[in-house]
Parts: structure tokens; sequence; C-alpha cells
């Protein structure tokens, strides 16, 4: 604010000292214009050799001479001097027009007094016409402005100072206001709103945005701390088996069977050591942007390979009538089918069948309108998609879960009750490395028959791309 003060002020002082200047340099101007004017009507007259005696002049602020080269005056005005020249003729010039200052006593005006010479006569008989007029009203004039700024100015920014003092005040209300929620919110636990100010401007969008901002990182602290509490919870019951078998074994001591505990404390081992990778993988998927366009994959090779390590039945691949390339990393593609089948298996009864077949653009947009879950990433850059599906004769998952199993460490009760059900891990990868390949996923009921069907959608690379 003081700032904002001293450069006005510096401003309005350079302002006031432009305008004296200009309104001085105006005034002389026009005082010059005028005299010379004088000069050439009475210069006109000797060139005709018509000079009257006296010369006519209006005004008793304006002396005029005509003098001759030797300095005599050939005619003058009333009041002015008919034996002292005005100007000495050696400050003459007699070939140009001239404008001089000389002193007030010399031409018996209120100083200062300004002279114009302009050249008149004849080449035989040169002369030259003095015209005086006094600066007296110029001289005035600058110094009633200069009183009225040296006045004014004071109470100028005196005036402007307060409203600038108000006007800052108000506009900075609305932000110490925000300043004053800010630190309350930091100084107390939980969520919390800044003030939104009633005026909409520019103070009242950045109280909306910040809320906003503020919103999205207390939602994102809450599933910090549930993402931290279920993860201590995972981790809390393999390390709670492997304590347990291992101070059960050194109780019994000789009557342990070292064979039994050793394959339980690898299988609790095993399942820890997956839970860890999950967690680190999700981890690192929340860090790292999505890469997309990595590399042509080719699905149908992908489906075979996968299904290979499980056994038929329960699952069967319907080969496509032709490859089908897609971008993305072999391997998240990979870990995306592997963690598909592997709910499938368990939750199937008798079956688990995959496919995969070319849709067009209408068709995955559809499709993609129609799921609740994970959507996302379908955009118009992509011409085709190539549609993936994993189909088993399980229970199924009720239309009401079908959107909260993709949240992380979310086991439906069928699921947490068996003694190899996951940490609720596995559909949550899948969500976050379908998204970075650009694609989506849903799940709908198995046509014709009781189970569940995963659609994939994956974009689609044309088939010359992904032989090159």
């Amino acid at each position: 604010m003081a700032i904002g003060v001293v450069g006005l002020t510096i401003g309005l002082a350079v302002g006031g000292v432009v305008l004296l200047g200009a309104l001085g340099f105006v005034l002389q101007r026009t005082v010059d214009t005028e005299a010379f004017r004088t000069a050439d009507a009475v210069a006109l007259l000797a060139a005709e050799d018509a000079l009257p005696d006296p010369l006519p002049v209006a005004g008793g602020q304006v002396r005029v001479q005509v003098v001759d080269g030797q300095g005599r005056i050939r005619a003058a005005s009333i009041d002015a001097d008919r034996l002292v020249p005005m100007v000495r003729p050696e400050r003459l010039n007699r070939d140009g027009r001239q404008r001089l200052e000389v002193p007030a006593e010399r031409v018996g005006l209120v100083g200062p007094v300004r002279v114009v010479a302009v050249p008149a006569g004849t080449a035989a008989d040169p002369l030259t016409v003095l015209v005086a007029r006094s600066m007296a009203d110029v001289r005035h004039s600058t110094h009633v402005v200069r009183t009225i700024l040296l006045v004014a100015f004071p109470l100028l920014v005196a005036v402007l100072a307060g409203v600038a003092w108000r006007v800052v005040g108000a506009t900075l209300r609305p932000v110490e206001a925000l300043r004053r929620g800010a630190e309350e919110i930091t100084g107390r636990a939980g969520a919390g709103r800044l003030p939104v100010p009633a005026s909409a401007d520019e103070i009242h969008r950045l109280a909306v945005t910040l809320n906003g901002m503020l919103g999205r990182l207390e939602s994102a602290r809450v599933r910090q701390r549930a993402f931290v509490s279920d993860a201590a919870h995972e981790l809390r019951s393999p390390l709670t088996n492997i304590r347990t078998e291992l101070e059960v074994a050194q109780h019994l001591a000789d009557r342990t069977d070292w064979t039994a505990v050793t394959a339980n404390l690898l299988a609790d081992t095993e399942r820890l050591s997956r839970l860890v990778d999950d967690l680190l993988l999700l981890a690192r998927l929340d860090e790292t942007p999505p890469i997309r366009g990595t590399g042509p994959v080719e699905l149908g090779a992908l489906l075979t390979e996968v299904a290979a390590r499980y056994p038929s039945p329960p699952v069967r691949v319907t080969p496509p009538t032709g490859p089908l390339w897609t971008i993305g990393t072999v391997e998240e593609l990979r870990r995306v089918l592997a963690n598909l089948v592997d709910n499938a298996v368990r939750h199937a009864h008798g079956s688990v069948v995959l496919a995969a077949e070319a849709t067009s653009l209408g068709e995955a947009m559809s499709m993609a309108g129609a799921m609740s879950t994970a959507g996302a990433g379908l955009g118009p850059g992509v011409g085709a998609y190539h549609l993936v599906t994993v189909t088993d004769d399980g229970p199924g998952i009720a239309v009401a879960d079908r959107e909260r199993v993709f949240d992380r460490f979310t086991r439906l009760d069928d699921g947490r009750a068996r003694d190899d059900g996951g940490a609720g891990l596995g559909l949550a990868i899948v969500r976050e490395l379908v998204r970075r390949a650009g694609g989506s996923i849903t799940l709908t009921d198995a046509p014709e028959q009781r189970g569940l069907r995963v659609c994939l959608l994956l974009p689609a690379l044309p088939a010359e791309d992904g032989h090159r």
C-alpha cells in the first residue's frame, strides 16, 4: 500500500511538472505568434514606404519600433522610446527572424519582455521591425497554476491514498478471510472449507477452486488412510500365522512336524510376498503417469499363453479369426489377463472361456457408456477396439457390487470366506493397468448361463502396423 502511495505521489509530481512546462511553452508560443503577426503587418507597411507615425498598435503591453541599419529609429508606437532602440544593433540579424529576451526597464514594460525581430525595407534601405510584448501575463498564469497545484497536490494525494486504502482493503478483505480460513484448517485435524465471498469475481473463483482442491486432498487423505489401514490389516494376517506356527513348533519341540510347518510357512510367505508385490505395483501405478502406445501386442497369442498356465478344462480359449493387435505393454496386459483368469478359475464351477474379437468404435462406446466402472479412456482418436472376454459359470456378482469390487481391498463375503481368497487387490490392479493401456473394463452377466462375464476393451492397432 505504501509503495502504491509513493508511486502515485511521484506520478502526480511528474505530471504537475510536465503540465507547468507545457503550459509555459504554449503561452510563450502564443505570445511569439501574436508578436510576429504584428511585426509582419508593420514590415508590409515598411516595404510599401507607408509607415504611419505613430505606428498603430493595439494593447498597452506592446511596443513597436522600426530601426535602420545604423540603429536609428525610423518609426515607433505611441508608447515606445523614439531615441533608444529596444535591442542593440549588434544583436540583430538583418537576414532572419529572431526571438530575444531584453530587460524590462529598456522597454518600459513589466518584465520579463519578449522581443521579436523581422527584416523589412529594401536592399538599399534595410529596416528591422521590433515588437516587444510583456511576459507578465504568462508568468502570472504559470504562477497561478503552480500555486493551485501546490495546494491541490497534497489534498489530492491524501484523498487518493484514502480511496486506495479503502478500495484495496475491501479487495483484500476476502483474501484475509481466505488466509484465516486456511490457518484454521491447518491448525485442526479433519476436513475444512475456505469461506467463499458472495461477489462473483476472481476471489470467489479462487475460493471455489481452493475448496475443490481441499476436497480432492481430503478424499486422497481418506483413501490413503484407508489404504494404509487395510494394508496393515492384510499384512498382519500372514505375519500372525507365521508367528503362531513358529511359537507352536517351538513349544512342541520334538513332536513338531517340521515338514508341515515348513509347508505352512512357505504358503504364508508366498501370500505375504504376493501382497507386498501388489502393494508396490499399486504404489508405482499411482506415482507414474500412463505411458500409452509403447508397442504392438497380439491378443490371440497372449490369450493362448495365459490360458496355457491352467488345465483345460476348465480354461478354454476361443481363438480369434485373425491377429488382433493392440497398443500397450506385454507385461501389463499379461498381468491383467492373469488376474482375470485367476478370479474366474477361483469362482467357476466347471468352465472358464477366454475370447477376443474386433469391434467397431460405436459398439465400443456403447458398451463403455453402459458401464459405471473404470470407464474412461475411450477416446475418439482410436478408430476401433478389440473386445476381450473372460466368462465363467460361477455364482457371479450382484449388480450393486460390480462397482465396488474394483476398489482396493474389497472382497465380497463369499470370496472372503474362502481360504484361498486374495487380498482384494487383483481387480484394482486390473483397472489401473487397463486405464494405462487406454481401455476400459466392465462386468456383465454371462450369456445363456449362470455366471459372470468380464468385458475388456483395448484400442485396436491395424494389422500392418503390428507387423512393423
